[in-house]
């Protein structure tokens, strides 16, 4: 298994399994047409068909000698109407994936009430969210007429492969920032100086980001940092339209990421147990991935519909003590441009992939370097712009949920798909008892923007 992957492994603790959990509503989807679509399609990538092996000195993946769809798909005829799908969601989020088969389930709900119910839950060692989307994408057409054009990926042995074209990354950037004495040619000075300047300038500032990641200060304690019990539930809004947190972010001259943001911040606010004085004082993160593909060179950055884990990690200053939507947005709107454009995200992944290669008591210090320095995952997925089909099924909703590592409590997710958005939250029970009213504060966050209120 590549590092990247393999992290998610050694990352684990048994109170916060490393763990996706998508939802999708699908009108109509019955169990004889989704059984065959695993049959066909989703069993078309080898992966899934593997299971994660400790070989020492490293992990792999391995065929299940037994495989058959009939163990990764239980069917449920409840008639389960909002709330109850939300409690039955809930409990299969603290459901222990076995070990001796491939880390991956779902659960269909044919009968709920607004449209089958299709969840998946699959460890995170498997894909990241954008690998996932990718091959959501390719297996469900916009048309309910049209086939998967392209589907399926042979599990190749990539690490030496990778590990080379990674070592010659790193070796060039070595060189270029140590080797720049020998830059400067002699028939042309002027040309070299200029590129030894730019190459100490990328060595400075990788140097300084690195420096100010390391030093970024851990979160303030807080209700939102209290130690895990492991048992977890999970909320889901209504669809919105995204029109709408367009029109904010023209009218504040922001981003969509931006609002979705600040409707996070205003809801953790009134969760923290802070005095307004100390929330003067309070220092908070979200710990928000960031996907890295378009900056990893070739040989390194996976194919398109490639499963796997390329994405690093933005540690997001949460303004909990500004005192107004508009305050709080245009705070978060000078962070993430400042976030944009520095390396954090690329060192944030090397650190991650070195996760796997550590020895165990290594591992945790690792972990800490992380996960103190957060108090919330929050993970905004871009889905398709037009409606999907599965097996010639309409999907009608797509919702996910985060892991969340080391001890964050608090996962925050946030898709679009079709012209609309949801919200969705995952919380264990020691550090948020209600994750609707959670839910409802981010909604009533976005009433207070220029451009928010429904019309």
């Amino acid at each position: 298994m590549l590092p990247s992957d393999s992290a998610w492994l050694a990352l684990e603790r048994p109170e916060n399994p490393m763990t996706i959990t998508i939802m999708l509503r699908v009108d109509g989807l019955t169990a004889g047409r989704f059984r065959e679509f695993l049959e066909v399609y989703w069993t078309a990538w080898e992966r899934f068909l593997c299971r994660p092996v400790w070989k020492a000195p490293a992990w792999y993946w391995q065929k299940d000698p037994t495989f058959s769809v009939s163990h990764h798909l239980d069917v449920v005829i409840d008639r389960f109407d909002q709330h109850q799908l939300q409690d039955w969601v809930s409990a299969r989020l603290n459901e222990p994936l076995p070990r001796y088969r491939p880390g991956w389930k779902f659960w269909l709900a044919p009968n709920a009430q607004g449209g089958a119910a299709l969840l998946l839950r699959l460890h995170h060692c498997y894909a990241d969210g954008l690998s996932l989307l990718g091959i959501f994408s390719t297996l469900c057409p916009p048309s309910p007429r049209q086939y998967p054009a392209i589907y399926g990926a042979a599990e190749l042995p990539q690490l030496e492969r990778w590990t080379t074209y990674a070592r010659q990354w790193l070796g060039n950037m070595a060189a270029q920032a140590g080797q720049v004495s020998g830059a400067i040619p002699d028939d042309d000075p002027t040309k070299g100086a200029g590129h030894a300047g730019r190459a100490l300038e990328a060595s400075a500032r990788v140097v300084h980001e690195l420096s100010e990641f390391l030093a970024e200060p851990a979160d303030t304690p807080s209700e939102l940092r209290r130690p895990l019990l492991g048992r977890r539930s999970c909320r889901w809004s209504e669809p919105l339209a995204l029109d709408r947190f367009r029109a904010v972010a023209s009218a504040t001259h922001t981003t969509i990421n931006d609002v979705l943001l600040a409707c996070v911040a205003a809801a953790v606010r009134p969760r923290l147990g802070m005095s307004p004085e100390q929330l003067d004082d309070a220092v908070m993160h979200a710990a928000v991935p960031v996907d890295i593909r378009s900056r990893m060179p070739e040989g390194v950055r996976p194919e398109d519909g490639e499963p796997g884990n390329c994405f690093g990690t933005v540690f997001v200053p949460m303004p909990v003590d500004g005192a107004s939507a508009l305050e709080r947005l245009f705070r978060i709107k000078h962070e993430t441009r400042k976030l944009k454009k520095s390396w954090q995200p690329g060192i944030a992944w090397g650190l991650t992939a070195s996760a796997a290669l550590l020895p165990e008591v290594g591992r945790k210090p690792l972990a800490d370097l992380f996960f103190r320095k957060a108090s919330a995952v929050v993970s905004n997925v871009p889905g398709t712009p037009e409606t999907r089909y599965l097996a010639g099924c309409a999907i009608t909703e797509q919702m996910f949920w985060v892991p969340q590592a080391g001890d964050i409590g608090l996962g925050v997710s946030i898709v679009s798909y079709a012209g609309q958005v949801q919200f969705g939250v995952v919380a264990d029970e020691a550090v948020l008892a209600n994750p609707h009213e959670f839910l409802d504060d981010c909604l009533s966050e976005l009433d207070q923007f220029p451009g928010g209120l429904p019309t």
